[in-house]
This record gives structure tokens, sequence and C-alpha cells, in this order.
């Protein structure tokens, strides 16, 4: 029987942990709808096309806020609203998946924009650079879009 650390965690092991944060099926999809197609909101999320039941979205959102992945704070111009961000800490898996987007596009057909493969490989870091700092800024919690999928 696999004993757990202290700390609530199956191991100190960096994939594992990682695994327990954001290693489902979902968790990384509602990422990557935050980071590259600027979906904000429960229903835009619930609508990215991946077939999510609502109480999976509602467990996974809740988790990653935990995890301190995302935040969650009332719409600007509707108080009633929900609308979900990354944090820094969000923001700074940019570059996981930007390589889960490239291992992906050369080994499988995938539908992500060949023009943005090619700038995700051609100029990674600062594509990279660009998703994230949309996140880091402080002037703007709710950034614009790259609209990369």
């Amino acid at each position: 029987m696999q004993r757990r650390a202290k700390s609530g965690r199956r191991s100190g092991c960096p994939i594992s942990i990682a695994l327990e944060v954001f290693g489902d099926p979902w968790s990384l999809l509602i990422v990557r709808d935050l980071l590259f197609k600027d979906l904000r909101t429960f229903k835009e999320l619930l609508g990215a096309g991946e077939g999510m039941a609502t109480n999976v979205l509602s467990d996974r959102l809740q988790r990653l806020e935990e995890a301190g992945i995302i935040t969650r704070a009332s719409d600007p111009g509707d108080a009633r609203r929900v609308r979900y961000g990354l944090t820094p800490k969000g923001a700074d898996l940019a570059p996981v998946l930007v390589e889960l987007v490239l291992w992906s596009a050369k080994y499988e057909k995938t539908d992500a924009p060949a023009a943005v493969v090619r700038e995700m490989k051609k100029r990674r870091k600062p594509f990279i650079t660009r998703l994230q700092s949309k996140w880091k800024s402080k002037s703007s919690q709710w950034p614009t879009s790259i609209n990369a999928f």
C-alpha cells in the first residue's frame, strides 16, 4: 500500500506533484482555453468543444483555483457573472502548453493553425513571453487574447 507524504502528496517527485495539480484530462484544457482562446466565463469554457460535463468543469475550476492556477472574480461589466483568469503561476504553464502543441503537431494531425505552430517554433521565446505577459501585467485583470486557436 502506497503511503502519502505528510504534505498530502504521493511523493516529492516533481512530475507526480504536477500530475496531482493538473494531471486529469480537463485541467490543462481549461488552462489552454484561458491562455489561447480568451474564454473567461463558465458558459464559454463549457462550450469550448471538448464535451466537458458541467459538474466536471465546476470541480476542475475549483481545483485549479485552490492550486493557485486560476482566479475567479466578478465580471466588471456584470457583477452577477463570474470571470476566470490565470494567475502568474498559471501563466507560467505557457511554455509547457507550447511544447505540448509543438510535440502534437510534429507527430499528429491537429487543429492548431499552421501559422501559429510556425510562430511557436520559430519565435518560441517571444511567443511564450507574449502569452505570459498578458496575465502577469498588473494593468489589466482581464487581458486581451492572442486567440491562437
